[in-house]
């Protein structure tokens, strides 16, 4: 069996836009990405699904204020798995929620949520689908705070009904 080489993102095949895509730690690259006090490292996914799917690593930004400001995100699918230190969120309909290390959370689309609070070594496994989605601040997280609706995910994005 070949190796697959240590560089930051080996990839090959067609498999109708979906392709072979490994990324590696020694090679990891953090970057400021949706909110400004976390720090992304893309792992790939991306361009192994043509698009279709986002995968990134999460890790708080040195020196950076926190801010828990209400938001949902407009998704057909997302999942945090907490891999290292613990988070705080509080979600819609569910309260206070704490995540630690092995802690995973599957999210409906459109649910209302904020952090609360982090640990200084937090890391986190975060896979949105789809890769390109919006995020919409909103006035609080339980429903009857909010003064607008949440936005259903596009119709294309939501699981077929039976």
């Amino acid at each position: 069996m070949a190796a697959v080489p240590a560089s930051p993102g080996h990839t090959s095949g067609d498999g109708g836009g979906a392709r072979f895509v490994a990324t590696h730690a020694a090679d990891a690259v953090f970057e400021r990405g949706l909110r400004s006090f976390f720090e992304y490292r893309d792992l790939g996914i991306r361009a192994a699904t043509a698009g279709r799917v986002v995968a990134h690593v999460i890790r708080p930004a040195a020196g950076a204020a926190f801010s828990g400001q209400p938001h949902l995100h407009r998704t057909a699918f997302q999942l945090v798995y907490v891999l290292r230190g613990w988070i705080e969120f509080e979600y819609e309909g569910q309260g206070v929620v704490l995540l630690q290390a092995g802690s995973c959370v599957p999210l409906p689309p459109g649910i209302r949520h904020r952090e609360l609070g982090h640990s200084e070594d937090l890391e986190m496994l975060e896979v949105v689908m789809p890769a390109d989605f919006d995020t919409v601040e909103v006035d609080g997280v339980q429903a009857a705070q909010a003064a607008e609706a949440t936005p259903a995910a596009p119709a294309d994005l939501r699981a077929p009904q039976s």
